[in-house]
C-alpha cells in the first residue's frame, strides 16, 4: 500500500529542510495508528529526517546502515548498495550505463564495505541487535531515487527478522515508489514525482550533505533524551 499527500504530487521545493520533511512524515504516520514500532534511519541523509519523526512520535530511533556503491569519479550516482549485514547488490544495467569495469566494481565495493563497517561501529557501538524477530520498523531515508539502496535495506531487515516494514521517505520517484511497495508492507511518500528526471534535492529549499560528525551529534542527542 502507498500513502502519499496528493497536494504535494509533482511539486518541487515543498520542504524547508530535512527536519521539516520529518515532521510532515510524522503527521502522516500519526494517521496510521502505529504502536510499538522502531524508526530506523539510513545514513546519512535519512538520519535528520528520522530524528524529527522520532521526536514528534516518541518512537525509539536507530540506524540501518546501507550505502550505495558509486564509481570513483562520481559519488552521487550509484550502481549498487552494501547493507549492514555485508550483503552486496549491484544493478547491472546502471553499471553498464556508467561504463564501470570489473576492477572499478571491486574497488567500489571495497570502499563501500569499509564505509558501512565504519558507520556501524561509530553509530551502533555497544548496542544490541538492530531488530528482534517479529519487530515492526519504519525505515527512513531523505528520498527515493532509483530505490536500490532502500530495497537492499528492506531485504536485509526481512532476513534479520522484521515482520512488518514501513518505508517512509519525504520524496520519491513514482516508479521507485511503486517498486518498493512490492517489497515493503507499506510505503509512505509525501511528495511523489513522476517524469523523466528526478533529484531528491529538488524537494528541498535547503539541501546539503550530512557529515559523519553531524550523524554522531544527532544520534547522541536522541539517545541522551531517550534515556531520561
Amino acid at each position: 500500500m502507498i500513502h502519499e499527500l496528493p497536494e504535494l504530487r509533482n511539486r518541487t521545493h515543498v520542504f524547508r529542510d530535512r527536519h521539516h520533511a520529518g515532521e510532515v512524515l510524522a503527521r502522516m504516520l500519526e494517521g496510521m495508528r502505529l504502536a510499538g514500532v522502531r524508526i530506523l534511519a539510513i545514513p546519512a541523509g535519512g538520519v535528520p529526517v528520522a530524528a524529527a519523526m522520532a521526536q514528534a512520535l516518541g518512537f525509539p530511533l536507530d540506524v540501518a546502515v546501507v550505502s550505495k556503491v558509486t564509481p570513483s569519479w562520481n559519488s552521487e550516482v550509484g550502481y549498487g548498495a552494501v547493507a549492514f549485514d555485508g550483503r552486496v547488490r549491484l544493478d547491472g544495467w546502471k553499471r553498464a550505463g556508467l561504463g564501470v569495469d570489473e576492477r572499478e566494481v571491486q574497488e567500489g565495493i571495497d570502499r563501500t564495505v569499509a564505509k558501512v563497517r565504519r558507520r556501524v561501529e561509530s553509530l551502533r557501538q555497544g548496542l544490541g541487535p538492530l531488530v528482534v524477530p517479529g519487530d515492526t520498523v519504519v525505515l527512513v531515508d531523505d528520498g527515493l531515487a532509483s530505490g536500490l539502496t532502500m530495497a537492499t535495506a528492506v531485504e536485509a531487515l526481512r532476513d534479520a527478522g522484521a515482520a512488518r516494514i514501513i518505508v517512509a521517505v519525504p520524496t520519491g520517484a513514482g516508479s521507485s515508489v511503486k517498486r518498493l511497495a512490492g517489497l515493503a508492507d507499506e510505503v509512505c511518500c509525501a511528495n511523489v514525482r513522476t517524469g523523466w528526471s528526478f533529484a531528491v534535492a529538488d524537494a528541498y529549499e535547503t539541501w546539503s550533505d550530512v557529515g559523519d560528525e553531524t550523524l554522531l551529534q544527532i544520534m547522541g542527542r536522541h539517545r541522551t533524551s531517550s534515556s531520561r
